[in-house]
This record gives C-alpha cells, structure tokens and sequence, in this order.
C-alpha cells in the first residue's frame, strides 16, 4: 500500500516527545524555552563562571530591577535640583555668559530665577526647590547627576538619545537591552513593562520602548493604568459572546499547531518566535495581570503615601503604586512616563510659555508619587536591589523666554538614581554658575547607561548583538561607568 512521502508537518510534531520538539526547531521558541528551563535549572553546559557570579553575567549584581521615570519635554534642573545662588543674584539682568547663544525658538532674554525657593534637605544638607518638596525629603538617597549633556536639542532625538542611546530611530530601548541581557525573572509578567502618560505618548510614541532589531519579545508591554481595557486585546470583545471557554482552549490549540509549523519553515525569523510568546503570555497575563493592577487591597495610609487621595497626583500615584506590585512580582524594568506631546495647552514639561504654571502643574503630579515609591520600596526591603533613574531630554535655559518661559537646554541638564548599590546624598558634575553648561565631568546617557548596566551585573562593552555587520551595544562606542555614586566597588575583571 503506497503512502504520501510528504510527512504532515503537523501529525510528525504529534509524534515527537517533548524534548525531541523542542530541539528539532531550537532556533525558534521552543528552543529557547528549553534553554531558559536548563539555564534556570544551571543544567547548560559553557564555560565555568567564578565563584559568587551567577552564570550568564559578568561580575556580581548588586540590583535586579530598574524603574525609569521619563519627564517628556525637558524638566528644568535650574528650578528643581540644580541650585544656583548666582542666577538668584542676576535675576533681571541682560544674559551674558561670555559667549553667543543661539536658542532652540527665541533670543534669549534676561537671567531668570526660578519661582520656587530653594532648602536644604537631609543628613547630606543638599539645597533642592520647592517645587519639588516630597522628591527633596528623600535627599539622602539620591545620587544627583548634574553635567547631562545632549546630542540634540529636538525633543524626539533627544528623547530617543536617552531612550536607546541614539539620536536615530531603529535602536532598541534601554529596557529591551535589559530584557536581552538578563532574561526574565518570572513566567507570569512580561520582563519589560512600559507605563505611559494617561495623556498620550511622548515624541516617538511606542518606539521609545521598542526592540528594534533585536529579538521582539524584548519590547516594552504597554500597560494602561486605571483604563478599562489596560492591556490591548486580553479578553474578548463584549461583542464575541459566542465564544465559550472551550471553543477558545481549541483555538488556543489550533493556533498553536499553525505557528510552529509556520516556524519550522522559517528559522532564524524572531517575529513569528515573539508573536506566539506574547499569546502564550497573554494567556498568562488573563490571570495575573488583574490581580497585579487591582489596588482595592492597599491600606489607606498606602494610598496616602503615593497622593492617590489627591486629584492631582492620584494618575501618577496609581501607576508608581501598580509599579511597586509589578516589582514585587519580578518585573525586571519598568519605564513610567510623566507628560505627552498632544499639542496645547500643554500638558508635559516643555515650558516656553509659563514655567511657573506648566512646571508646577507637571511637578504636583509627579513628585509625591515618585517620592512615595522610594520611601515605599525601602520600607519593605526592595530599595537596595531596586534602581531607580530619573530623566528628561534636555534641560531649560536660565535665561527667561518671552518673560515666564525658558526655552531647550541640550548643554547641562540633570538626571538622578536611587537604590540598587548607588549612593545617596552625593553630587556628580557640576553646570556653571548658572545651569547653562556643563562644566565639571560632562555626562551622557553612555555613562548613565553603563553605570545601570554594571549594577545589574554586566559589563557594557560586552552586552552586544550583531547587525548588519556590526556588533551593536546600548551605549555605542562610548560610556564610563560613573564609580564615584557607587556605594562600593564592585569587581569587573573579565572571567579568565
């Protein structure tokens, strides 16, 4: 009796056991998932690591998970963390600061104190405004790094460059490196989970948190707190009532038998691999995801904490307290975004026109939320394995714009870290004696990079993935890791 001589791909995964499958199509998702199920269980075999280093990284860690917050459209450091007596002394005067000053949309005006009053704050005595009163209580742990410096003073490069570390699209985030280079902590959360603005995106939109060209599973998962359908496509339409729980198990199945056979045939594409893992996540997520989101559980004095009693800070306040679940949880990176690029009034941090009223509107949102994260994080123990990096673009100029409004800053601008090994109460850098320019340690986004890389255990130059002929890497060919806010050093010598 004659049979087909073409097998049915379908009916021969059937007759495969499970470890034969997965090792018969190791270049897509399965092979993966088997990889990840030895390294877990330090079955792999490789090269032996030293001593106190878990396999796959490059020295000891002293943290596991980042959160970044993003200020969209340039928070000023002159009105915020950057103390600078001598723009209070030349408040008023022409602006002149030895040299000629082109300005992103105006002519500069003259110098500009900020609105706010500046104070000292805790053991470390560092002079911080009170715009951003709550964020100053925490003083103590924070490492300020005020010589930013800016490739670009356009909103969207600038926003990649801290993003991805390039001014150019097409560059994986920060968090999809990190999701590259450490895996997953968990098998029910995504590794890489973004927060955005209940407003809108910022310049770029998603691709701020996309994985570019390397594996897509490594993108940001969109989370939107406090909607009705946070998550895109978890359940089913209200609409497709005819599908019952059993009719979506055998879906479930077919769609499954589909996409491996569809990946057989194409080995080397990630797409398919990153599709079927985000189904399989998906249906994890049906479950975790409301238990992780549900804040109904949360003492009052929680919900206090991160300004969820106050309207104006109660949007932020729900996603840094949805923050918190998720870290507790193993989320390994979270990106929260604080203002969006929808146009006027303006509702981020991109203060032409008034300062005082956008950057205090802005800052009334952000800074007991953020605050409370901290002082929630070190309550439970979570700070010391926990980084937490503040950002924006660029900063603002200290010379005033039309009046009230300062214009982009891609020469001094601040960013800050907590937790996670760094040290607090420190300063690094320095702007001149009027926030204009970087002038003591100039920092980029490498440095910040790198130093965040080397505390999640890796060594910058050798997190790389080869495209289109050249070995890419987060921070370019550039970044130092900045040692002087280390709390200690951690040793980076190159295993044998």
């Amino acid at each position: 009796m004659e049979t087909n001589s073409t097998p049915d791909p379908l009916n021969t995964a059937r007759r495969f056991d499970r470890r034969e499958f997965l090792w018969r199509h190791g270049g897509g998702l399965g092979g993966v998932a088997l990889a990840w199920m030895l390294g877990r269980d330090q079955l792999l075999a490789g090269a032996e690591t030293r001593p106190g280093v878990p396999r796959g990284l490059h020295h000891v860690p002293r943290a596991k998970r980042v959160v970044q917050f993003f200020m969209s459209g340039a928070a000023s450091q002159c009105d915020s963390f950057d103390y600078k007596p001598r723009l209070i002394r030349d408040h008023g005067k022409p602006f002149d600061v030895g040299e000629t000053v082109e300005l992103f949309q105006s002519s500069p005006g003259a110098f500009y104190k900020s609105p706010w009053e500046w104070r000292r704050y805790g053991e470390c005595g560092k002079h911080l405004s009170d715009l951003v009163p709550h964020i100053a209580s925490c003083a103590d742990d924070i490492a300020f790094v005020h010589s930013m410096v800016s490739k670009s003073n356009v909103h969207g490069p600038a926003t990649y460059m801290q993003a991805t570390g390039f001014v150019l699209p097409g560059f994986p985030s920060m968090g999809a490196w990190i999701s590259y280079g450490l895996g997953s902590m968990n098998q029910q959360l995504p590794t890489f989970v973004v927060l955005p603005d209940a407003r809108g995106f910022a310049p770029n939109g998603p691709s701020n948190w996309g994985s570019a060209f390397l594996p897509a599973q490594h993108q940001g998962t969109m989370i939107r707190v406090g909607r009705p359908n946070p998550i895109f496509d978890l359940f089913p339409p209200e609409s497709a009532g005819y599908i019952t729980p059993a009719a979506e198990r055998d879906g479930r199945v077919l769609l499954e038998q589909l996409n491996r056979q569809h990946s057989a045939q194409r080995p080397g594409d990630s797409r398919l691999d990153a599709r079927i893992a985000s189904y399989e996540m998906a249906a994890r997520l049906q479950t975790s995801a409301p238990e992780v989101l549900n804040l109904q559980g949360e003492s009052a004095a929680t919900r206090r904490l991160y300004g969820l009693d106050a309207e104006h800070s109660r949007e932020m306040g729900e996603r840094c307290l949805v923050a918190r679940r998720l870290l507790e949880r193993d989320v390994r990176f979270i990106q929260i975004w604080s203002g969006a690029d929808n146009g006027f009034p303006r509702r981020n941090w991109d203060s032409h026109e008034d300062l005082g009223r956008d950057h205090l509107d802005m800052a009334r949102g952000m800074d007991q939320p953020v605050a409370g994260l901290i002082h929630d994080l070190r309550s439970r123990g979570m700070l010391d394995d926990t980084i937490i990096l503040w950002t924006t673009e660029f900063g603002r100029m200290p010379c005033s714009q039309g009046g009230k409004g300062r214009d982009h800053n891609p020469f001094a601008f601040t960013n800050w870290l907590a937790g996670g090994g760094i040290r607090g109460g420190v300063t690094y850098g320095a702007s001149d004696d009027w926030s204009y320019k970087a002038v003591d340690k100039p920092t980029y986004c490498y440095d910040i990079h790198a130093t965040i890389l080397h505390l999640l255990g890796i060594d910058h130059t050798r997190l790389t993935f080869r495209h289109n002929g050249v070995d890419r890497r987060l921070t370019d060919v550039h970044g130092e890791v900045i040692s002087s806010i280390l709390k200690e050093q951690i040793p980076a010598q190159h295993p044998a």
